[in-house]
């Protein structure tokens, strides 16, 4: 009977503010024209990606391993967009700062969880050029539809439970120290800091997700890459080297332009000691540029994707050029 009630007044302890208020722009010196490169910014990345998306899905000539991999990552792009921008956007349309306790705790999980499926989608995808490269005569036996499908559905899962898990520590905080965010959105690390009872599970957390989605894929990314380029030292002309090197091209810079940022900010944060609004900007941009910069690589740097959007201008030039002729 005791315990009982002690786990009762327990509960009753916990205060979670109804609302909270995001500061992380506030006090930007003209933040209205970083509002607007925000826009657009998510205007490219919701069209680029979609437009990623229908090609993908509707030419069944890019229903390969490799393409299922570019799916997934324009569908995190575009889940990270819409959970990240909209809700600043709002703060400079309408003036209005606060955002509720329970779509704070959704804003949470799915910034992270987009996150951190860009983050194990590049890491599957330098898998699939690991084994086309050093395991060329295996690659369809090891990559193929199948297994790569399986390898997403298990990406979204573990993910999903893991952030998932990783909020709900957040709700058995009691966030009683104030009900300000110094951020740009619910971020985990300043809102678990508000708390006035013991952090040790979210600080675990938050060191468990840095190391997970930021440090492990990196390794294994650069390990995959090492043991691709001791691959290409193999091949005996500088064609074949270039022809398979340039294959992995589009996945460097998608996991430069993912990693370098919010790397380089950390490392600023910690040796220079950033001012809070350089923080803000620049954790901001490291997470709306990739989405919005990944589609455009693509369409670039891969010759099928081109092919594809050539043949499809030329089918609606050609109706025209027809009545102009007549």
């Amino acid at each position: 009977m005791n315990s009982i009630n002690a786990s009762f007044y327990q509960n009753i302890s916990i205060v979670r503010p109804e609302y909270f208020f995001i500061s992380g722009l506030s006090g930007i010196p003209y933040s209205s024209y970083y509002y607007i490169f925000l826009f657009v910014v998510y205007f490219i990345s919701v069209i680029g990606n979609s437009v990623v998306l229908l090609i993908i899905a509707v030419d069944r000539s890019l229903h390969s391993p490799k393409y299922i991999g570019v799916f997934n990552l324009a569908l995190a792009d575009i889940g990270e967009a819409n959970a990240l921008i909209p809700n600043m956007m709002k703060n400079f349309l309408f003036d209005s700062q606060y955002i509720s306790y329970n779509a704070c705790m959704a804003n949470m999980f799915f910034v992270f969880l987009f996150s951190s499926i860009q983050s194990f989608t590049l890491v599957a995808l330098a898998y699939d050029r690991f084994i086309a490269i050093c395991l060329p005569l295996r690659y369809h036996a090891i990559v193929n539809n199948t297994s790569m499908i399986l390898i997403f559905l298990a990406i979204w899962g573990f993910n999903s439970s893991v952030v998932a898990s990783m909020v709900s520590m957040i709700t058995r905080l009691s966030l009683c120290k104030s009900n300000v965010i110094p951020s740009y959105f619910c971020d985990h690390g300043p809102i678990f800091r508000l708390a006035c009872n013991d952090i040790k599970v979210s600080e675990f957390f938050a060191f468990f997700i840095s190391i997970l989605y930021l440090t492990m894929p990196m390794v294994i990314i650069v390990v995959s890459y090492l043991y691709i380029f001791l691959a290409l030292i193999k091949i005996t002309t500088w064609e074949g080297r270039l022809k398979a090197l340039k294959t992995c091209v589009s996945h460097l810079l998608l996991v430069g332009i993912f990693f370098l940022p919010v790397c380089c900010t950390y490392i600023a944060q910690i040796l220079l000691a950033l001012t809070p609004n350089a923080r803000v900007i620049s954790t901001s941009l490291s997470y709306a540029i990739p989405p919005m910069l990944n589609p455009i690589i693509y369409v670039l740097n891969t010759a099928e994707i081109k092919d594809i959007i050539r043949k499809l201008f030329k089918k609606r030039l050609r109706p025209v050029s027809d009545n102009i002729s007549k």
